[in-house]
């Protein structure tokens, strides 16, 4: 029993060190290219908003959702970027979290046609790689919370795209605890991603933006 219970304590270790070591890694890697004010943000033509609900399983709203929309549109307004791709997830038929992120953006003011939809954004790696593959970008910036971005941020550059965070406003730490928890994960699950060469769920046909 001892001998299980040390293999065990091992693994627990050994993957304790490999989540510290991916957030270092990525935190380290991408923080040159992370924006807090459109002022100093490279000038893109295109930018990515990662997909988020609109609402918490309880029914509340989500405000990573909220914050997101209000960066996207900040960005649009200050000049920085000509077109929107909102990438999430469409894999059911009552939600949609691009068709739920267009709707608030236009409402702000955003207009309908600087938008593309992406409904296969079912990861965050799947959206980094379908916006160079699909949408033809291969530079644009990245609009999530700063978090988010970090993780964004290493998986496109090392796939060759030069990419750059927008750093939405971060959400009270309560709220947020799950997301940040289930981050940590993530994480590790990048490194696996890009040395493996893994590819997106799907691809599919191009989508020209002008």
């Amino acid at each position: 029993m001892k001998k299980f219970a040390y293999f065990g304590l091992g693994i627990l270790c050994l993957f304790a060190i490999l989540i510290c070591f991916a957030n270092y890694k990525i935190n380290s890697f991408s923080e040159p290219y992370l924006y807090n004010r459109t002022d100093s943000i490279p000038v893109c033509k295109t930018a990515v908003l990662l997909g988020t609900s609109k609402f918490m399983r309880n029914g509340t709203k989500n405000y990573f959702f909220y914050n997101r929309i209000k960066a996207a549109e900040t960005l649009f307004k200050s000049g920085k970027i000509s077109f929107l791709i909102i990438s999430g997830d469409n894999s059911l038929s009552y939600y949609n979290e691009p068709e739920d992120m267009k709707k608030e953006l236009v409402k702000a003011g955003v207009p309908d046609s600087v938008i593309f939809l992406d409904y296969a954004g079912f990861r965050t790696f799947d959206s980094m790689i379908r916006a160079k593959e699909i949408f033809g970008q291969s530079k644009f910036i990245v609009v999530s919370q700063q978090f988010h971005n970090e993780r964004a941020i290493y998986i496109a550059r090392k796939y060759g795209i030069e990419a750059y965070g927008y750093n939405a406003e971060e959400v009270s730490a309560y709220s947020g605890f799950k997301t940040k928890v289930r981050e940590l994960f993530a994480r590790v699950k990048v490194f696996i991603d890009v040395y493996t060469n893994k590819q997106p769920k799907f691809l599919g046909e191009k989508i020209i933006i002008i």
